[in-house]
């Protein structure tokens, strides 16, 4: 399956490229809620969930990233479950559906508790999603606004001089043992950017020094894709509220960089500030809170 995803995405890029927009089949269509627009016209929830039936040999992990999924979106979904040796022909959910974060739809934008990329599209209002890894608790990967500076193939990491002592030696070449894969797409905050990887399971994982990690089937599409002067936002949105066809979804990510004590709270006052109280069903919605596991769900429906 990762093989045929591989050619798929290769395929939409390129295509993309030609047109000077992404294809339909290789994004999402996106609809932000706008003033005099009919909310059945809303639509800030995108992609369709699934279901995998697992094979002999395969672990979560293989199934996490055929479907273009990080390891933590599936895992937390299927805690009871060895991620090495799932039981063959066990029936798992795929969440495959996202509501998009807030953000300024422009660009890049990342959201670091769903360890999710968003590529917007504002002139076709489509959207593609990529799963990342970032930065560990005691490294985290910084919010804030920055573009892209500088673009690299075959990349050569300079070991900051805080981990040269870990590493011991001063560079790494570019080459299959290179942390940062075979493409680098450079940040306005020094020393931090958007690569690949050596180490495909750290994605979907709070594992690296504070730079963003893709698939290496990923990044290179993004890569191709993103120019430099592209604006990159990155947003700490535990909480995301979001609208299809009238009804009101909301999507809850674990607090990973504990921003939160008082995590409830914070949930309910972003659902109020977001829609009506009176058109949720609250028992959806503080069930949603306590499972926190990153699946959009269903929890009321907007009125006239």
């Amino acid at each position: 399956m990762l093989i045929h995803r591989t050619i798929f995405l290769g395929f939409f890029f390129a295509t993309s490229l030609l047109a000077g927009h992404p294809a339909e089949a290789g994004s999402y269509r996106y609809a932000y809620p706008s003033e005099g627009q009919d909310p059945a016209g809303w639509i800030t929830v995108v992609g369709v969930k699934t279901e995998h039936r697992v094979s002999p040999k395969e672990t979560l992990l293989d199934v996490a990233r055929s479907y273009g999924l990080g390891f933590n979106e599936i895992q937390i979904l299927h805690p009871d479950l060895d991620p090495w040796i799932p039981p063959p022909g066990t029936d798992l959910e795929i969440p495959t559906q996202w509501v998009l974060p807030p953000s300024r739809r422009h660009g890049i934008v990342i959201n670091l508790p769903e360890m999710r990329l968003y590529r917007f599209y504002p002139a076709v209002q489509m959207v593609a999603t990529y799963p990342v890894g970032i930065g560990d608790a005691e490294t985290p990967t910084p919010e804030g606004d920055y573009r892209i500076v500088s673009r690299e193939v075959d990349p050569t990491w300079v070991i900051p001089q805080s981990l040269r002592a870990k590493y011991d030696v001063r560079a790494i070449p570019p080459g299959p043992d290179n942390p940062l894969g075979q493409f680098w797409l450079g940040l306005s905050l020094e020393g931090y950017g958007i690569h690949g990887t050596d180490f495909p399971w750290c994605v979907g994982r709070m594992i690296s020094y504070g730079c963003i990690r893709l698939y290496p089937e990923d990044i290179e599409p993004l890569y191709r894709d993103v120019p430099a002067g592209m604006p990159v936002e990155i947003v700490y949105e535990p909480v995301k509220i979001g609208f299809k066809e009238r009804e009101i979804f909301v999507e809850i990510h674990p607090d990973v960089y504990g921003r939160f004590p008082d995590f409830s709270s914070y949930a309910l006052q972003v659902l109020s500030e977001e829609v009506r109280l009176p058109d949720v069903f609250m028992d959806l919605f503080w069930a949603a809170v306590e499972r926190s596991d990153g699946m959009p769900v269903a929890i009321g429906a907007l009125e006239d």
